[in-house]
């Protein structure tokens, strides 16, 4: 028998039955549909998890920040402690500068932080003031809603210029352009230059991120790194240095570096710690992976329950079937069809039943998704993966469900199939 004309012969037979055929993949068109939905809500769960990780720049980075120089033994290390008598400064902005010279990295930005005194009217307020660079600002994901970015001139002279949150801005300056505006911070006035957007990360009511830290820095005022160096605070010391690497494998190497020049600077006295954000998030990464995979595992087993409801009706239709088509098969086998013919004709019906249930399961599961991401603000899509594992199973599912019915068939006795009915 050729492909096409069993193929052709098997959907001309559904196509005849149309209720019975419907009713007999349900159970498929269910099981297939909640296997691509919780493939599709998984996935993109993880996906969203990953994306926002890199939105708020965890991805394989550290933050190394001041510190005593505890943490590597200089309580008991009487070495280390006539090394802390000498003059060593502090993590400063030359420091910065030096790793953003000779180390290799994906992001890099130094943040000095300030709090200052603002007077609107009769009422002074404290305010956080930040003194960074543009990458900052990209690594964050935080878009310039008005004005521009510290240009290069600013950044590298340290202009007085800010750029304010939008959270500040609309505080303080509500009916106000303040772009061009003069802005007095204590004994500082700044020439606001530009005014970021809102959290574009978190601006749904889906699943939101670090929304605290976020609105903070929406809060804060931003001034050039320079700037915050020279006359922000004494030795132009930094709050902290952010460094990103390029990817899992070099997030050791870059820490090990950092480590190194800086000890070397420092007169191998480290007062400074690292907060490893990246070897942190990959951890919680791990652990999330670990617990989606079981998900997926329990949510497939239930999913199958349905999957195999549908292979015991396909089954059952195909057996009812027979009874049905015995002239039919008695008058294929009589003018040449072959056992082998009849065995592939009823597994090609049962596999076109269940893959015509799968498509259809598929088809409701993207209906399902799109409207739940609708629903849920959420970016929800069909993954290959699904489609495939759903499709497989629901293919093997009607095979086996195929195979007595198919088998039974090819052996019944042509003659007595012709006269079953007299």
């Amino acid at each position: 028998m050729h492909l096409t004309d069993g193929l052709k012969s098997a959907l001309s037979s559904i196509a005849s039955h149309k209720l019975r055929s419907a009713l007999t993949t349900t159970g498929i068109v269910i099981g297939v549909m909640a296997v691509v939905t919780m493939f599709s809500s998984v996935y993109a769960l993880k996906q969203l998890i990953r994306t926002n990780m890199e939105g708020m720049g965890w991805n394989n980075s550290l933050l190394i920040y001041p510190g005593s120089g505890n943490s590597y033994g200089s309580e008991n290390d009487p070495t280390i402690k006539r090394r802390a008598a000498q003059n060593v400064h502090p993590l400063s902005y030359d420091d910065y500068l030096a790793l953003k010279d000779y180390l290799k990295y994906k992001s890099i930005y130094g943040v000095i932080e300030s709090n200052s005194l603002i007077r609107m009217g009769n009422k002074d307020s404290s305010v956080r003031l930040r003194a960074t660079e543009n990458e900052f600002f990209a690594v964050k994901q935080y878009d310039i809603s008005k004005g521009a970015m510290f240009n290069q001139v600013e950044a590298d002279e340290g202009y007085p210029v800010a750029i304010l949150g939008y959270l500040f801005a609309d505080e303080y300056y509500p009916e106000k352009d303040p772009i061009g505006e003069i802005l007095v911070l204590g004994n500082h006035r700044f020439r606001i230059i530009g005014v970021l957007g809102s959290d574009k990360l978190n601006q749904n009511e889906g699943m939101n991120f670090n929304t605290w830290e976020r609105q903070e820095d929406l809060r804060s005022v931003y001034i050039p790194l320079r700037y915050g160096a020279y006359y922000l605070g004494s030795q132009k010391v930094m709050s902290n240095i952010y460094l990103q690497a390029a990817d899992n494998d070099s997030y050791a190497l870059l820490k090990t570096q950092a480590r190194q020049l800086l000890l070397a600077r420092h007169n191998m006295y480290p007062n400074f710690n690292f907060a490893e954000v990246g070897a942190f998030m990959l951890n919680i990464t791990a652990e999330i992976e670990k617990q989606m995979h079981k998900w997926n595992v329990t949510l497939f087993a239930i999913a199958s329950i349905a999957l195999l409801v549908g292979g015991v009706g396909l089954f059952s239709t195909l057996l009812i079937s027979i009874q049905e088509r015995m002239s039919e098969i008695g008058i294929r086998k009589s003018i040449g069809a072959t056992d082998r013919d009849i065995f592939f004709y009823f597994i090609l019906e049962a596999l076109s039943l269940a893959l015509l249930g799968a498509a259809m399961g598929i088809g409701i599961a993207w209906l399902l998704v799109f409207f739940m991401g609708k629903a849920l603000h959420i970016p929800l899509f069909i993954p290959v993966a699904g489609v495939i594992v759903g499709s497989a199973f629901s293919a093997l599912i009607g095979f086996v469900s195929g195979l007595y019915p198919a088998i039974k068939a090819a052996r019944i006795d042509p003659i007595k199939a012709i006269y079953y009915r007299d």
